[in-house]
């Protein structure tokens, strides 16, 4: 059944693919499509040995085994086998490699049997049913951009610590079953790591594709993982080795003898049948090769007189959630993923900026001050009007928009990644575009270009976009010497106009020059272009083998149909839709009172004999019932409507929480309810609402589009928000346009909004943080509006941070092709190991 197993996620994405090209089904990973097939929520990988690898190369004969007799069930062509696993993973990223010679080679504790598995990342590999506790320092916090010397008395004094930390948590863990705490006890493995090697190389002024990069990288994890098994050996001295140290310490021994060889960049190993990559003394600065072979030398020495407390001490995991605390632009081994980045703000909404390494490495290549400023801003962008080619505060105010507008416009430019983003109906608003002749069918279609609409030609939009927002690349900075262009690669090309990315074949060499120094394993995927060729992907694992890796995934852009993002950008017809597509409708209603709106509260309001008015619901009502479960509880929502269709009360009923929590969640419904029915716009209660977080919270089961809930109060708003104001915004997948409730009577035609814009934002699946498609509430709204009232319809223009917002997931898409959106924001998140790690928030799809 190997071949099944190997074709096995590549004939399932097959018919995922046919499900919605023919079936007209959503590409969400949470839809139907994918639901409907199997094998989508595992991380699969095959095991070879150097005997299969080496009858690869000579095109020998490989048996199929039957596990259950032994005997032989079928003789194949090994080159075939290898062909059908490179073109399972040119398709579908799916099967993995896992080198088992190379593994147990490695391994510490072979008297407890082969290492046979791995976690789905693959960076712990050890003994069934063991376990270990992850930590990983900050790289860069021990360099130092002024003098360009990195600290090694820290890091050591770092790496001790946190050995000694994690072997303490062994002592203090919970397990999950018996034989994983008997396991973990008797061996008591580490997870020491680090983060941030990209960008310490890129400020160190060293190209992360280099071997004078690799050898940096090599003498850091060789003081890691040296320094760490020093410390074990002294805490056996003190507390004695691991339980099941003295049937291991022969092999273990003979291990860190190894490890020692690989710092000294021997050429003989024991019972090494592969190529390792030691440190090259050439190229490694003279004090982090000392501290590298003395680390190996005290370790081997301390490690034979007290044996080892830890059969393992380090691996190089994902670092995707630690790497956000600890503020790392990189994580893990990883190089960085672009040079324009944005940051988050406290108050909402993001900042641009040019990667904060950009700078330091100028400095440490021996570029001036003024030299650096061109250049990052001419990666970054002017960020501004003033002195733009075309696109200026003089030439807007010559085609009639106000100062007003154009201070919006101003505002907006700093969080937005292209210029048509900060021009659009939502910034520049309503007034300003009827004041200049547009109407409102005009600027509501689908496609418009306020740009264009300008009078602007295609070419002088262009040209000041590149320099108010930048290049997004460092090709062709003023006064960047060539020589210098490889210290900026990054693992995806920059913007529409870069071209340069770090080739696989630079990562699998950075892989191996720092796995001979990690007792586990790297988790990291290889990123490879779209048109990279099964051909490509045979060399690249053949070179992982060759090269002495333990494991190695690869994933090729746009494999999966799942999140279908364009990996390209440079698209005109495209551009010229995308602020209508990203950026969504946004209105609220606002009704003048007279007295009551001039009034300093409501008390004095009501005080001169005004009367509260209520609109109460018909005796015999319509509405509807939505079951689900959240985080395993099933919650009942019941909806009471008034006779236009508008929401008027709802009921939250539980099945089995506590009477308290029942009372209160019913006490909190009537509320509600009785505010719809006096008149606070909807729009309030579900922008105040969702979000909150408390228990119950977690996985939605029972809901076609909510599929994450931070609350039951959050999961009723976000039901409501989009039954009754189309907040697909607010789902994790998008409705189809069919299912999208209707506005309420009249309401369309008073307000002259356009489905069609809503269904485009949802063709598109715009990120969940956009205001994306709701609806004006007309003077009869949702119930409420009173008869005698004056109904005014304002225009409450986006906020900056809502087209940053916006403007972050257009790039994003650009940059990570067909990444998945975070399940717990929606923001657009960005490859992570074989998992993917969100930006915004820090959460993962299962990498730690």
């Amino acid at each position: 059944d190997i071949e099944e197993f190997i074709n096995w996620k590549r004939l399932e994405e097959e018919k995922a693919k046919v499900l919605i090209k023919y079936g007209g089904l959503t590409s969400d990973f949470n839809g139907e499509a994918y639901q409907t097939v199997s094998g989508q929520n595992s991380n699969n990988s095959v095991r070879v040995t150097a005997e299969f690898l080496r009858r690869v190369k000579t095109d020998g004969d490989w048996d199929l085994i039957e596990r259950s007799t032994g005997k032989v069930r079928k003789t194949v062509k090994a080159r075939h086998l290898w062909r059908q696993i490179a073109e399972a993973a040119w398709a579908c990223a799916d099967p993995g490699m896992q080198f088992h010679t190379t593994i147990n080679e490695w391994h510490t504790s072979p008297a407890g049997g082969e290492i046979r598995a791995s976690n789905p990342c693959s960076e712990y590999l050890f003994l069934d049913d063991t376990a270990c506790n992850l930590a990983s320092l900050n790289l860069v916090k021990f360099y130092d951009d002024e003098t360009g010397r990195f600290d090694i008395e820290t890091y050591e004094h770092a790496i001790r610590i946190w050995t000694i930390v994690l072997e303490i948590s062994v002592t203090m863990a919970h397990f999950p079953a018996k034989p994983i705490a008997q396991g973990s006890y008797d061996y008591r493995t580490l997870g020491l790591g680090y983060a941030n090697l990209g960008s310490l190389l890129m400020r160190s002024g060293f190209p992360y594709d280099s071997d004078g990069g690799r050898a940096i990288a090599g003498a850091l994890t060789a003081i890691l993982t040296g320094v760490a098994y020093k410390t074990s050996a002294e805490m056996a001295g003190v507390l004695g080795p691991f339980p099941k140290w003295s049937e291991n310490a022969e092999s273990m021994l003979r291990v860190i003898r190894n490890h020692r060889r690989a710092s000294y960049n021997e050429s003989a190993y024991e019972g090494v049948s592969h190529y390792v990559m030691g440190i090259n003394p050439d190229l490694t600065p003279a004090p982090l090769l000392e501290a590298a072979r003395l680390a190996w030398d005290e370790a081997l020495g301390a490690g034979e007189r007290h044996g080892f407390r830890n059969a393992q001490v380090s691996t190089l995991a994902p670092t995707g959630t630690i790497g956000l605390l600890m503020d790392c632009d990189t994580t893990g081994v990883e190089p960085d993923f672009a040079l324009v980045k944005f940051k988050k703000l406290a108050g909402g909404g993001y900042f641009k900026i040019a990667n904060q390494s950009i700078a330091p490495a100028l400095r440490r290549l021996g570029y001036d001050e003024g030299q650096i400023g061109r250049i990052v801003r001419y990666v970054a962008g002017t960020m501004t009007l003033e002195g733009a080619p075309h696109v200026n505060s003089e030439s807007l105010r010559a085609r009639g928009l106000s100062e007003g507008a154009i201070d919006r416009i101003e505002g907006t430019l700093p969080s937005v990644f292209e210029l048509r983003h900060a021009f659009n109906v939502f910034v520049v608003g309503e007034d300003s575009l009827l004041e200049i002749g547009l109407k409102p069918e005009d600027y509501t279609a689908l496609g418009f270009d306020l740009l264009a609409a300008l009078g602007f030609s295609p070419g002088e939009i262009a040209e000041a976009n590149d320099i108010i927002c930048g290049m997004q690349t460092i090709e062709g900075a003023p006064g960047l010497r060539d020589e210098d262009l490889a210290v900026f690669d990054t693992a995806n090309r920059n913007g529409r106009h870069g071209e340069r990315f770090i080739h696989h074949v630079g990562h699998i060499k950075m892989m191996a020059a720092t796995q001979p120094f990690i007792t586990g394993a790297i988790s990291k995927t290889i990123n490879m272009p779209h048109e990279v060729t099964p051909d490509d992907i045979e060399e690249a694992y053949m070179m992982s083998a060759d090269l002495g890796l333990k494991s190695m995934a690869l994933y090729r852009d746009g494999s999966k149909a799942s999140q279908p993002l364009s990996s390209s950008s440079d698209d005109a017809a495209s551009d010229e839709d995308e602020e209508t597509v990203v950026l969504a409708l946004e209105r609220e209603k606002a009704v003048a009172w007279g007295e009551i709106m001039s009034a300093a509260s409501p008390t004095q309001a009501y005080s001169n004999g005004h009367r509260r008015p209520r609109f109460l619901l018909p005796a015999k009502r319509q509405g509807w019932t939505q079951e689900a479960r959240i985080g395993g509880h099933k919650v009942f929502l019941r909806t009471g409507e008034y006779e236009d269709g508008t929401l008027g009360e709802f009921f939250i009923d539980l099945a089995k929480e506590g009477a308290t929590l029942r009372g209160v969640l019913s006490c909190f419904a009537i509320a509600v309810s009785k505010g719809l029915q006096y008149g606070v716009p909807l729009e309030e209660f579900v922008d105040t609402f969702t979000f909150h977080t408390f228990e119950p919270r977690g996985m939605v089961e029972g809901h076609p589009n909510i599929k994450m809930a931070n609350s039951i109060v959050d999961y009723i708003f976000r039901v409501i928000g989009l039954e009754y104001l189309g907040r697909t915004d607010l789902v994790q997948v998008k409705p189809q346009m069919s299912s999208l409730p209707e506005p309420p009577k009249g309401l369309a035609a008073e307000t002259g909004i356009q489905l069609d814009l809503t269904e485009a934002a949802m063709e598109k699946d715009i990120a969940m943080e956009a205001k994306a498609a709701r609806f004006v509430d007309a003077p009869d709204g949702h119930g409420p509006g009173t008869p005698a009232a004056a109904a005014v319809k304002q225009s409450i223009p986006v906020t900056a941070g809502d087209v940053a917002t916006a403007s972050v997931q257009s790039a994003l898409a650009d940059m990570m092709g067909d990444a998945p959106l975070c399940p717990t924001c929606g923001h657009i998140t960005i490859r992570n190991g074989t998992c993917f790690k969100c930006l915004n928030c820090g959460d993962t799809t299962g990498c730690s």
